[in-house]
């Protein structure tokens, strides 16, 4: 039986109906307040699922926060997910790699896939998501997804929006920045049989662009997590709901 299929009900509905949404706290962010904001944003807006930095106090004060959100944990430390997973945490996630790059820190694809096969013999049951680092050429991508798959993950997730460098206003400027995890999306669902999450620089505007490429959701975080304000927030993750849901019955 596919690990999937261990998901919340209507978590497991979202993938399979290509309408996930994801917000994405941030590895980085510890800082219990904001990690809180974030999650109420999620789950008022109509997100599925909150991706939360890899530590049990934050699984437990979010699992409080809002007891209906499943939280996912993100991490390249394998040894620190069996403590989240402990506390409530329903995925965890090898990334996202945006706060290591300004610090020169880059995943190459044997230490992405170590990582994923460490991680797959420390917990076999557990649901596991992987991104594929977007430093990587695309037919190098495309071969590691396969790898991955084929060590245990069960999502794919895409970047590339802190590579993307958009030079134009509005919409298109959005488009730009989209662009690289676009591409990689649309690489990267016809390479593999699992789900695949199109996450990094996506917005209203580029979220319905993710599913036509092929991916079975998205992951949303700068959009939402810097923002300050709690209404901000909660408007944002609601008008990607919105750009998702019509997404979908366009497709109808």
């Amino acid at each position: 039986m596919s690990r999937l299929s261990s998901l919340p009900p209507t978590l497991r509905q979202a993938i399979a109906e290509r309408r996930l949404l994801k917000v994405i706290a941030g590895l980085a962010c510890f800082d219990a307040a904001r990690v809180e904001r974030v999650a109420r944003a999620a789950a008022a807006g109509g997100a599925d699922l909150v991706d939360i930095a890899c530590d049990p106090a934050l699984v437990e004060l979010v699992r409080q926060a809002c007891p209906d959100l499943p939280v996912c944990v993100s991490a390249v430390d394998p040894e620190l997910f069996p403590a989240a997973v402990a506390a409530g945490a329903t995925v965890v996630e090898i990334g996202n790699y945006d706060s290591f790059y300004p610090q020169g820190r880059v995943f190459d694809a044997a230490e992405v896939l170590s990582l994923c096969r460490r991680t797959r013999a420390m917990l076999p049951e557990q649901v596991l998501s992987v991104t594929v680092p977007h430093t990587l050429p695309l037919d190098q991508q495309e071969q590691l997804a396969a790898d991955l798959v084929a060590a245990g993950a069960d999502l794919i997730q895409t970047e590339g929006g802190t590579s993307a460098r958009p030079f134009s206003a509005g919409s298109l400027g959005l488009i730009e920045k989209a662009a690289p995890t676009l591409a990689a999306a649309h690489a990267l669902s016809r390479a593999v049989a699992v789900p695949v999450l199109c996450a990094s620089g996506l917005s209203a505007v580029t979220v319905p662009m993710a599913l036509a490429a092929g991916a079975h959701g998205v992951g949303v975080g700068s959009a939402v997590n810097r923002l300050d304000d709690q209404l901000a927030m909660v408007a944002v993750v609601r008008g990607l709901r919105e750009a998702i849901e019509q997404a979908a019955l366009v497709s109808i």
